[in-house]
């Protein structure tokens, strides 16, 4: 497993260094970073590493600068002596938030999460953490890649989200397809369930995009919308009662 280690203070990322040769031996740090500067070109001119640990103040600023300029699709392990960057910390890939100095034993659960959790998933778990009397927070934009660039779509934009040969996509109003890094398993929990129903294991549809149903076979019903060639928008016969009581709201 390679990693890279972005972190100006020499003693911090020796110590980070020696704990992972102890409680992870199979993974091999591939670089160490001072800088917004160095991890940006690293990033830009290299294969991506499987997890980054990212210290979040820098020699010449916040390391969060980095993950706004490029596309990170591997989880990042933050660590700090702050503790006010945690939310903005868990908008980027982040899975972890690590306090300096850093501990054996929680380094090595931080590692273990990094095995089973999706960024999008802990973000929704530490917001529910912050905010427990408040309604839930679901997500309101994707940060989709277009040739070199970054940009934000807003999800009240978006028609439709699918998956087609293990990748999954999203459709938006001015008809414009764009891929994103998340599973529809994972996606499902970020969306508003008022304005988002999952028709089948392939789709999830606004109610924006259901403007043309038409009858199907056994008791199904099928959706067609603009710019997607695709027979299989149907809606699941055990869904076909819930989904019109969604849309009959």
């Amino acid at each position: 497993m390679k990693i890279i280690i972005l972190e100006d203070e020499t003693r911090a990322a020796n110590h980070l260094e020696r704990l992972l040769a102890k409680v992870a031996p199979n993974m091999t740090v591939v670089a160490r970073l001072e800088s917004v500067r160095d991890g940006l070109k690293y990033l830009q001119n290299n294969p991506e590493p499987d997890l980054i640990f990212s210290d979040i103040q820098l020699a010449d600023g916040l390391s969060f600068e980095i993950y706004k300029q490029v596309s990170v699709r591997c989880p990042i392990i933050f660590t700090t002596a702050y503790d006010h960057y945690a939310i903005e910390a868990f908008q980027t890939n982040g899975i972890d938030y690590l306090l300096k100095p850093i501990e054996e034993e929680r380094l090595r659960q931080s590692i273990e999460k990094a095995r089973h959790f999706s960024p999008g998933l802990v973000l929704e778990k530490l917001l529910a953490m912050n905010n427990p009397t408040s309604e839930k927070a679901y997500k309101s934009r994707f940060m989709v890649k277009v040739g070199d660039k970054i940009k934000s779509v807003p999800v009240e934009e978006i028609l439709v989200f699918y998956s087609q040969e293990k990748a999954s996509f999203i459709r938006t109003s001015d008809a414009r397809t764009y891929c994103i890094d998340y599973a529809l398993d994972q996606l499902e929990p970020m969306l508003d369930p008022e304005k988002f129903f999952r028709i089948n294991r392939k789709y999830i549809v606004s109610i924006d995009a259901c403007t043309n149903i038409l009858a199907w076979t056994n008791s199904r019903l099928r959706l067609k919308i603009e710019g997607i060639d695709d027979s299989d928008i149907i809606v699941a016969r055990e869904r076909v009662v819930e989904f019109k009581n969604w849309l009959d709201r």
